[in-house]
């Protein structure tokens, strides 16, 4: 039986914000009819952002880049050097497929890349460079041929990492414009920005809430809601491990739900005395102790199997194992969105450079699916071919009488023509 030590006193919202729903969705009708005039409203109006041009040009790119540390390029760099490496190797494992069924009848599927995809780096408090890398980089190593990267200025000024890490990860157009009126125009199409295909990338509410509007228009990422991190430990780690990988995550945002599982009754003791003392110093506390305060929890299980029954109950985004049986949870584990494996590794790793994709499923959503890699810009697109007569009457007599019982004469129509075409093929 479960022992709570510490429980959430704030419930994740899963449910929709008319409100916001609302007012989002008119944004994006007024981005319809008005196009660029209607974005540049926005822009100014939530941004203070007015620029001649949405769109960077090659030299102000090149300007941008040369006044960054050459460190930080290195950087940037080697996080991508990990990201194109692990997706590449998922790219390796996708195939096209033949096979002959019946004698001249051969059927496949061939895996496309989309056209055209719009990748939002969000800006704000948290400047998240390492966005660019997950979806822009992603895209292009599954062979998309143009990818439209938008982010925010940030207090009116331009963020050069992250256009640094934009251009060095294949953007094709790089715009500095941010929140709803970005992914509306990336979707829709305004003078200044041709529609794609795919948006992805995270965002606040209101992206997220475009994102989820406008999706059928285009296909989308993920509908992500808060980030979540699931520490699961026992004895073997100590509660200042467990209280740092705890609060390097609540820090995303107020209602990001941090959750301990553990066997171990004083590391859950240990582990809340932690994250008070950490907090006294931490300079993202403020966000990190509402989220802590609201959302988070410390559970104690009787055993490894509890706490995987719990575990995959609550389908985390992230979940870290620090245990006596780590490959316990690897082997037996069904619902996270990543699984960070022993004291040696952890979610900011994921997040920032170890090479996996940080766009995650939330809000029990990795119920059903995983991530962002490569496979979410490429489509698996099948075809057929008969060149055998006598195959085609075959089946075309099972498809007659199929058509016929659904009532659908005109398919049936179909069918009867090439039995009557190539019946004689068929052998006696």
């Amino acid at each position: 039986m479960v022992e709570i030590l510490k429980d959430a006193t704030a419930k994740a919202a899963h449910g929709g914000d008319a409100d916001l729903t609302a007012k989002v969705a008119g944004i994006i009708a007024d981005i319809e009819e008005r196009g660029e005039v209607a974005v540049r409203e926005l822009s100014a109006q939530f941004d203070g952002w007015e620029p001649e041009q949405f769109r960077l040009t090659p030299a102000q790119i090149d300007e941008i880049i040369a006044g960054i540390d050459p460190q930080t390029i290195a950087d940037i760099e080697f996080a991508q050097s990990q990201i194109r490496r692990f997706a590449e190797a998922q790219l390796a494992s996708i195939s096209d497929v033949e096979i002959e069924t019946l004698p001249g009848v051969v059927l496949g599927h061939k895996n496309l890349p989309v056209s055209a995809v719009g990748a939002y780096v969000p800006g704000g408090r948290y400047p998240m460079v390492a966005s660019a890398h997950m979806s822009v980089l992603t895209a292009k190593v599954a062979g998309v041929p143009r990818v439209a990267a938008c982010t925010p200025p940030i207090n009116g000024a331009i963020p050069a990492e992250t256009v640094a890490a934009m251009h060095l990860a294949g953007a094709d157009e790089i715009y500095l414009l941010g929140g709803i009126q970005a992914v509306a125009a990336m979707a829709i199409g305004t003078e200044f920005v041709d529609p794609v295909d795919v948006l992805v990338g995270p965002g606040n509410a209101f992206v997220a809430e475009a994102k989820r509007l406008l999706y059928g228009r285009v296909g989308i990422d993920l509908l992500a809601g808060p980030t979540e991190t699931l520490v699961i430990a026992d004895d073997t780690v100590d509660g200042e491990i467990c209280a740092t990988d705890l609060l390097g995550q609540a820090e995303h945002g107020p209602t990001s739900p941090a959750v301990l599982l553990t066997t171990s009754r004083q590391l859950g003791i240990d582990t809340i005395a932690e994250i008070a003392r950490q907090l006294e110093t931490l300079p993202t506390a403020d966000v990190a102790s509402v989220a802590w305060e609201n959302y988070g929890r410390v559970l104690v299980c009787e055993d490894n199997a509890e706490m995987l029954r719990v575990a995959d109950e609550l389908a985390f985004e992230h979940v870290q194992v620090m245990t006596n049986d780590d490959d316990f949870f690897f082997e037996n584990m069904q619902n996270y969105g990543a699984l960070f494996l022993g004291p040696m590794t952890n979610v900011s790793y994921g997040d920032k450079v170890i090479g996996t994709n940080h766009t995650l499923p939330t809000q029990g959503a990795a119920r059903y699916t995983g991530g962002l890699w490569v496979g979410k810009f490429i489509k698996t697109c099948t075809y057929q071919r008969v060149t055998d007569p006598a195959s085609s009457a075959i089946i075309g007599e099972y498809c007659s009488r199929l058509c016929a019982i659904e009532n659908f004469a005109g398919h049936q129509a179909q069918a009867d023509i090439r039995v009557e075409r190539y019946g004689a093929a068929v052998p006696s």
